[in-house]
C-alpha cells in the first residue's frame, strides 16, 4: 500500500532534474554560511594558531548541514523532509550540497588569506624602506617617503603633521620599536591613521584590526 503513492511521487518529478527539496536545502545552507562568515574567520584563525600547515579543511560545513538538517524537521520544514526522504538520490545529493559548500567555505579562506598576504607585504615593504637609510615609507599610504622639516612630518597622500624637534632617524626608530613592540604580542599588522580633534594638533595613531 506503502509503494502505490511513492511511485506516483517518483513519476510526479521524474521529468525534472532537480529534486525540489534539493533547491531550497542548498539555498538554506548557503545563506547560513555566508552569514557565518565572521565565525568562520574567528574559528580559521584559532586552528591557525594551533597547527601551522595547509588550511584546515571544512571546518562549519558540517555544523550548516546538520543546522539546517534540524530545520527541515521542523513543522515548517515537512514537506521538504518528506520529498528528500521520498528521493532514492538522497545521498548523492547531500555529498554534491556538501561539496558545493566546502567550495565556498575555502574560496572564502583563501580570500582572507590573500588580504592577509597583502597586507604583510605592505608592513615589509615599510620596514624595508626604514632599513635603507633614515629615509621612512609613509605608514598610512605605504608608498611615499615622509618628508621631516621645521617641526613638520607631511607626505603626498595628505598626512600633515606638527612635531617638535622631530628627524627621520628619530621617527624611523619610533616606527620601528612601536611595530617591533606590537608584533610580540599579535601575530597582525597594525594600521596607521592620522586623527585629530576639534582643539588638539593631527597625530598619527597606531591601531589593530583585531
Amino acid at each position: 500500500a506503502m509503494e502505490a503513492p511513492r511511485r506516483r511521487y517518483r513519476a510526479r518529478y521524474k521529468g525534472s532534474t532537480t529534486p525540489p527539496w534539493k533547491e531550497t536545502y542548498r539555498r538554506r545552507c548557503m545563506e547560513r554560511l555566508r552569514s557565518s562568515r565572521a565565525k568562520l574567520l574567528d574559528r580559521y584563525r584559532q586552528a591557525g594558531e594551533r597547527v601551522c600547515g595547509p588550511a584546515p579543511g571544512a571546518l562549519l560545513v558540517q555544523e550548516v548541514m546538520e543546522l539546517e538538517w534540524q530545520t527541515l524537521q521542523a513543522p515548517e520544514g515537512k514537506e521538504a523532509l518528506a520529498q528528500m526522504l521520498e528521493d532514492p538520490d538522497e545521498l548523492a545529493v547531500l555529498e554534491e550540497i556538501q561539496q558545493e559548500l566546502i567550495l565556498q567555505e575555502q574560496s572564502v579562506l583563501e580570500e582572507y588569506e590573500r588580504s592577509l598576504r597583502f597586507d604583510e607585504e605592505c608592513l615589509n615593504a615599510m620596514l624595508e624602506g626604514l632599513d635603507a637609510s633614515d629615509k621612512v615609507i609613509c605608514p598610512v599610504c605605504r608608498k611615499n617617503h615622509l618628508t621631516v622639516r621645521n617641526q613638520l612630518v607631511l607626505c603626498q597622500c595628505g598626512l600633515y603633521i606638527c612635531t617638535q624637534g622631530m628627524t627621520e632617524r628619530k621617527l624611523r626608530s619610533l616606527l620601528e620599536s612601536s611595530l617591533t613592540e606590537h608584533s610580540q604580542r599579535c601575530s597582525h599588522n597594525p594600521e596607521f591613521t592620522v586623527t585629530s580633534g576639534m582643539e588638539e594638533e593631527a597625530s598619527l595613531l597606531m591601531s589593530c584590526p583585531v
